[in-house]
């Protein structure tokens, strides 16, 4: 057999793989929509013995998880307001994004990452609010310290993001490592970006005490960044995405062509093209476009030629009447 053909094989394995697993579904994603913890953890369906024993044992947390679904979700669905594939969930899916996330497109790369990010976001911001039990600021933040200022006294509440990140990796990554197959890997790369992309904004903030605003003496901690800045980072990391192979014994990838860099951990990872999802296809979970609202005067995603599809769009004009509000003052 020759290397061409061997090739071939190895890049229609991820194809055929993403077709016979079902199971890629992070069915966690549906925990924002059941009630209380002990329902939670008996009736999402799809969790592995690790999740459920991790649900039971930290309910609090699960909470914060499912609050934190909303979060990510609406963090997806900015930053692709403007484009064909625009993040649409389904409330009654038990994975919420249907079966667009059954191939194992850039798309699903995004929305793993995101995901995860979301989950270390969420129990983090927990810890430092006191809500959970199992944690609370960061314990490794005290004494004295320096930096480029000059020396300053760890104080406040440092934002706990290690215990959020040992957590996620610990419940999210649970379905995947039961895997063996690429897509599992896959997942497991792109879980681990979402991770760290939240950990890079990590930021120092403090605060100056002494007479006048001398700042004689400075109290500093580490807080998390607003949550829009991994979005945006990680919109980054889908423009930039690396199309991979496995490799030959299964362990890892190589890229698809070589004529682009090897991945590094904080990349995000796919193995197939996108669909256009330009028109409603139930078997790619595709919704369309058709009835979205395009910007006639653009020319990036959002233009009506792209967001058409080429189909031709329709155009009204709206008056819109408001009442004008007069403030008087005496």
């Amino acid at each position: 057999m020759n290397s061409s053909s061997l090739f071939g094989i190895w890049l229609s394995v991820p194809l055929i793989l993403s077709w016979v697993t079902p199971q890629v579904s992070s069915s966690w994603w549906y925990m924002r929509a059941v009630g209380s913890s002990r329902v939670m953890c008996d009736n999402v369906p799809g969790l592995v013995s690790r999740q459920r024993q991790l649900c039971h044992r930290h309910p609090e947390v699960m909470r914060s998880i499912g609050l934190g679904v909303a979060e990510w979700t609406a963090e997806c669905q900015h930053q692709f307001r403007q484009h064909r594939w625009n993040c649409h969930t389904l409330d009654r899916d038990h994975n919420l994004f249907g079966k667009v996330l059954l191939r194992s497109s850039r798309e699903a790369a995004f929305v793993y990452a995101i995901s995860s990010a979301g989950v270390v976001y969420a129990i983090t911001r927990a810890c430092s609010q006191g809500e959970l039990k199992s944690c609370s600021c960061d314990p490794k933040k005290k004494g004295t310290s320096k930096d480029s200022k000059g020396t300053f006294d760890w104080g406040g509440c440092s934002d706990n993001i290690d215990y959020g990140i040992k957590f996620a990796r610990a419940f999210v990554d649970a379905k995947e490592r039961k895997g063996k197959d690429a897509r599992a890997l896959m997942n497991l790369h792109n879980n681990r970006a979402g991770r760290k992309a939240v950990k890079r904004f990590l930021k120092q903030e403090c605060k100056c005490h002494g007479v006048s605003g001398s700042c004689t003496l400075r109290t500093c901690w580490l807080a998390m960044a607003d949550f829009r800045k991994t979005g945006d980072y990680l919109w980054k990391k889908y423009n930039g995405a690396i199309q991979v192979v496995m490799n030959q014994d299964g362990t890892g990838f190589t890229v698809a062509n070589k004529r682009f860099k090897k991945p590094t951990k904080n990349d995000l990872v796919y193995f197939e093209n996108s669909p256009d999802y330009c028109i409603r296809d139930r078997d790619a979970g595709s919704l369309g476009t058709a009835g979205r609202v395009c910007n006639l005067t653009s020319r990036g995603m959002d233009s009506c030629e792209v967001m058409c599809c080429g189909r031709g769009y329709d155009t009204s004009r709206v008056t819109r009447m408001t009442k004008s509000l007069t403030q008087w003052t005496l």
